[in-house]
């Protein structure tokens, strides 16, 4: 143990610098005897994501105790050590903190220090009067260190009323939180092996629905990339899920829709019956695909909500927008089926947006999802069928950023957006399209023939594609010569689609 320097202004450059935005409250620790949990707000939501292993143990510990009566140290990347300090913390009831060796090297000297000025200023916000060190560590403090007391029974934690969830993104590597949550009582989920977003982790969602009003934390570097950990929770706890679990469309998930209009089987195959019979149809088409690929495939619809029409119509678009009440039964039928429906968008020359909005009702569902084709997407001067329409990125953009607002507005889960297309004139300036984490971007291959020629078009879209977009191939029952089998559509198009319509 290292003592008698003056600690407090570097404490409080550590707190401001470090360990800014985590929660915590300091208070007198002179008639503090036990410990006390933070009691946030129960609709709380924390993050501890420092990519410093140190940090993070401490944003951990503040986001859940107000004061302890100790901790644990223990030096971080040991994990013998950890796993014995992990022990003592669960006995004690109190944090367990990591710091950087005491055995660093030079060049490690001023991380080292911060790091060891961090947990010095946990240990002084705690209260406590002891810590116990595990491993190769000392902390430059004050407070004395020692053994931890036995806690005797779990009474010895000021125990919440609502204790918090945390949610933990990898158990091994994040062992120091799992021990500070467990210390304080909360119930802790960990992300599967391979998992980054908790919206596609079916236990974490599951968790955070049946724990809805109690606090969260999550805890890990991995979850930096959550832009709105509140909506995540907010969305889990709606409690809407996929068929085999999760709430993000393409992460862990292969989909079959039937495509086309309601009562116009000349637009495809899902106008040729009722929404019953349409969903039960969608259904075996799935099920021809079991087996095969490496993740389940799951039925889908793709309506068409607009569709382009040969004549201008009363308000001159060119477009035929069908009313909600039309396409409310299929979003019905398809709810309690368990499959998400997908509105496409004929727009003429009206815009995407305008259209979107219309169904903006239908929207709002947790099942509902929007594709956008640009074939249909005319200039004033263009008429379907004549000429092939396209959309700018800018354009895309507005509908994009709308959907994803109405997706936070309302806490809904993510949404799939899916942009048909089959020339690359279609979407213009398509690399610039900005990607919104509420929703996941398919680019939907339509071409339709001999299957060289979509083989060649389903390549050629690929260049220059947008980071971090998903991919859709359709099968035309008439016009492809020949139409894939699902084994070929699964061996044959690579990479294997995440959406395969049927038209």
């Amino acid at each position: 143990m290292r003592s008698g320097r003056p600690l407090r202004p570097l404490l409080a450059l550590v707190v401001s610098g470090l360990l800014l935005g985590a929660a915590g409250c300091t208070a007198d620790a002179a008639d503090r005897t036990a410990t006390e949990l933070t009691r946030p707000a129960a609709d709380a939501v924390r993050v501890a994501a420092s990519d410093d292993p140190t940090t993070r143990s401490v944003q951990v510990s503040r986001a859940l105790f107000a004061h302890a009566r100790g901790a644990v140290v223990a030096p971080a990347g040991d994990e013998r050590a950890v796993a014995t300090a992990t022990s003592a913390a669960r006995r004690a009831n109190v944090p367990l903190l990591v710091a950087p060796s005491s055995k660093g090297s030079a060049a490690e000297d001023d991380g080292s220090s911060r790091g060891d000025a961090a947990v010095a200023a946990e240990l002084e916000r705690l209260g406590a009067d002891w810590y116990q060190a595990e491993g190769d560590v000392s902390v430059d403090t004050d407070v004395p260190e020692r053994d931890a007391p036995d806690a005797g029974d779990a009474a010895a934690v000021g125990r919440a009323s609502r204790p918090a969830t945390v949610v933990v993104a990898d158990r091994r590597s994040d062992a120091p939180a799992v021990a500070t949550a467990e210390a304080a009582g909360a119930h802790v989920v960990v992300l599967p092996a391979g998992v980054t977003d908790p919206a596609a982790a079916p236990d974490v969602v599951s968790t955070l629905h049946e724990r809805a009003g109690h606090p969260t934390v999550f805890a890990g570097a991995t979850f930096r990339a959550l832009s709105d950990p509140g909506w995540t929770v907010r969305a889990a706890q709606g409690g809407w899920q996929l068929p085999h679990g999760g709430q993000r469309p393409f992460d862990g998930h292969r989909w079959t829709a039937l495509y086309g209009a309601p009562g116009a089987p000349v637009l495809g195959v899902l106008g040729e019956q009722d929404p019953t019979a349409t969903v039960q149809r969608a259904e075996q088409l799935a099920a021809s695909y079991d087996g095969l690929g490496d993740e389940p495939v799951s039925p889908a619809l793709e309506v068409i909500a607009t569709v382009a029409a040969g004549d201008p119509g009363a308000d001159g678009d060119y477009s035929r927008e069908l009313p909600v009440a039309t396409l409310q039964p299929y979003v019905d039928a398809a709810r309690r089926a368990g499959m998400p429906v997908v509105l496409d968008l004929q727009p003429g020359r009206s815009d995407f947006l305008s259209q979107a909005k219309r169904y903006e009702s239908l929207l709002r569902e947790p099942n509902v999802w929007l594709a956008l084709d640009p074939e249909w997407r005319l200039g004033p001067d263009q008429v379907p069928l004549r000429q092939i329409g396209s959309v700018s990125a800018d354009e895309v953009d507005r509908v994009s950023s709308w959907l994803a607002g109405l997706v936070r507005q309302h806490d809904l889960p993510p949404k799939a957006l899916v942009l048909h297309q089959f020339r690359l004139s279609m979407i213009q300036d398509r690399a610039s399209l900005t990607l919104h984490p509420e929703l996941d971007l398919l680019v939907h291959v339509d071409g339709q023939g001999s299957q060289p020629d979509k083989q060649a078009t389903w390549k050629a879209l690929h260049q220059d594609a947008p980071a971090g977009v998903h991919w859709g191939w359709k099968n035309f029952i008439d016009e492809d010569t020949p139409m894939l089998t699902p084994e070929q559509t699964m061996a044959d198009v690579t990479p294997t689609p995440s959406l395969i319509t049927y038209q």
